[in-house]
C-alpha cells in the first residue's frame, strides 16, 4: 500500500500533486510495485507457478486436516436443515433425540473396522516427514497388511466421509458469511465462497485505504480547528486588550508614580535628617560632646573605683554590702581548691552570715551612740554659750 499524503500538502504543492497522481495511477500498483516492468512476464509466470504450488499445498493440507479430524458419525449439519415444528411436547423431543442417537450408533456400527483403522493410520503418512519416521522395511510391512492392502475397496467409503466433512465445514463457513440467510438454504451459498473470500479481501483493502484517508482528513480537520481556535483566542485577547487595556495601564502607571513619589519622599526625609544633624551638631559641638563623653566615662570609672574602696572598708567593719555571694567563689576560696559537700558549704555560709550580722549590729550600735554623744555635746555647747552671754 502506497503511503498516503495529506490533502493540504497536495493543495499547497500543485506540481507535487501531479507527480503523486501520476505515480499512483500510471507507474505504480497499489502494492507499490511498478506497472511497466520489463521482467513482468517472467515474474507473472513465476507468480502463476507459485500460485499453483500454493493451491496444491493448500489442497494437501486441507485433505490431511479433514482426514485427521473426520468423524465417522454422519453429521447432521451436512444435510439440509429442515424447519422443525415450534410446538411440541417434551416426549416428542426426547423421542427424536433418541432416534438420532440410535441412527448414529447404527451408522458407526455399520462402518467396517478396517475403515476405522485406516482413519487412525492414514494421517501420519500424509503429514510431513519427521525424525521419528519408520524404516523402509517397517513401512513395507505396514502397507502389505490391512487396512492399507485393501485400500482400493475402502476408498469409496473414505471419500464419502471426507466429502461429508468438507461439506459440513463449507456449510459452517457459508453460515458465517451469510448470517441472515435461512439455515435451510445455507448450502446453496457454498459454491460462492471463493468469490466471497476474494471480494472480502478487496473490501478489507479498500476499507483500510479509506480508513487511512479518513484519518488524514481528520488530522487535517483537527489542525484547521486548532488553528481557528488559536486565531479566535488571539482576537479575544486583542479585544480584551483594547477594552480593558487603557484602564489597566492607567492604574499601573498611577501605582508606579505613587511608588516613585514615596521613594522620593523617603530620600528627601533622609536628606533633611542629615542636614538637621549637620546644622545642629557643628564641629565644635561634636568635639565638645566627644570630650564630655570621655569625661563621663572617666567619672564613671572613678565612681566604680570609689564604690569598690568603700565596699572593702565596710567589709572590714563587718558590713557586707553584697549579701548574695557566688557559691563557686566560696568553694574555690575555702578549702584550698577542694570541693566541699553541699551541707558543709551551707553550714559555712550560715556561720559567715551570723558573724556578719553580729558585726553589723555592733557597728550600728556604735553609730547610734556616736550620734547621741554628738547631740549631747551640742546641747552642752549651747548651754555654755548661753551661760557665757549671761
Amino acid at each position: 500500500m502506497l503511503p498516503p499524503v495529506e490533502e493540504a500538502v497536495l493543495q499547497n504543492n500543485p506540481e507535487f500533486a501531479t507527480l503523486y497522481t501520476t505515480l499512483t495511477t500510471v507507474i505504480l500498483n497499489p502494492d507499490g510495485s511498478t506497472k511497466n516492468n520489463p521482467a513482468a512476464r517472467e515474474r507473472k509466470a513465476v507468480h502463476e507457478e507459485l500460485d499453483k504450488r500454493r493451491l496444491k499445498a493448500a489442497k494437501q493440507h486441507l485433505l490431511t486436516h479433514t482426514i485427521t479430524t473426520v468423524d465417522p458419525t454422519p453429521s447432521e449439519t451436512a444435510k439440509p436443515a429442515l424447519p422443525q415444528p415450534t410446538i411440541g411436547t417434551r416426549r416428542t423431543k426426547v423421542q427424536s433425540q433418541q432416534a438420532r442417537h440410535n441412527r448414529a450408533t447404527s451408522s458407526v456400527e455399520q462402518l467396517p473396522p478396517a475403515l476405522l483403522d485406516l482413519l487412525v493410520l492414514l494421517p501420519p503418512f500424509l503429514s510431513p516427514p519427521s525424525d521419528s519416521e519408520l524404516s523402509a522395511s517397517s513401512t513395507a510391512l505396514l502397507l502389505s497388511n490391512p487396512p492399507f492392502s485393501i485400500l482400493p475397496t475402502l476408498l469409496p467409503q473414505l471419500a464419502g466421509l471426507v466429502s461429508t466433512n468438507l461439506h459440513a465445514s463449507a456449510v459452517h463457513l457459508a453460515r458465517i458469511s451469510n448470517p441472515s440467510t435461512n439455515p435451510s438454504f445455507v448450502h446453496r451459498s457454498v459454491p460462492a465462497l471463493p468469490n466471497y473470500a476474494a471480494s472480502l479481501q478487496d473490501t478489507i483493502q479498500s476499507r483500510q485505504a479509506s480508513l487511512t484517508k479518513s484519518r488524514l482528513a481528520t488530522a487535517t480537520s483537527l489542525t484547521d480547528y486548532l488553528s481557528d481556535n488559536a486565531v479566535a483566542l488571539t482576537r479575544l485577547l486583542r479585544s480584551l486588550e483594547s477594552k480593558h487595556g487603557p484602564i489597566a495601564r492607567s492604574l499601573e502607571f498611577r501605582a508606579t508614580e505613587m511608588a516613585l513619589n514615596a521613594q522620593k519622599q523617603e530620600q528627601e526625609i533622609q536628606i533633611s535628617l542629615w542636614q538637621a544633624r549637620r546644622d545642629t551638631y557643628s564641629p565644635d559641638i561634636t568635639r565638645a560632646l566627644a570630650n564630655y563623653m570621655m569625661h563621663l566615662r572617666d567619672g564613671k570609672g572613678r565612681l566604680k573605683e570609689g564604690m569598690r574602696n568603700l565596699k572593702s572598708e565596710l567589709a572590714e567593719y563587718g558590713v557586707n554590702v553584697d549579701a548574695q555571694g557566688d557559691p563557686d567563689d566560696e568553694d574555690s576560696a575555702g578549702g584550698g581548691g577542694v570541693r566541699r559537700s553541699p551541707r558543709a558549704r551551707e553550714q559555712e555560709r550560715t556561720r559567715g552570715k551570723e558573724r556578719d550580722r553580729g558585726k553589723e549590729r555592733t557597728m550600728r550600735e556604735m553609730a547610734r551612740l556616736y550620734r547621741e554623744m554628738g547631740r549631747q555635746m551640742e546641747e552642752v555647747r549651747g548651754d555654755l554659750e548661753r551661760l557665757g552671754r549671761a
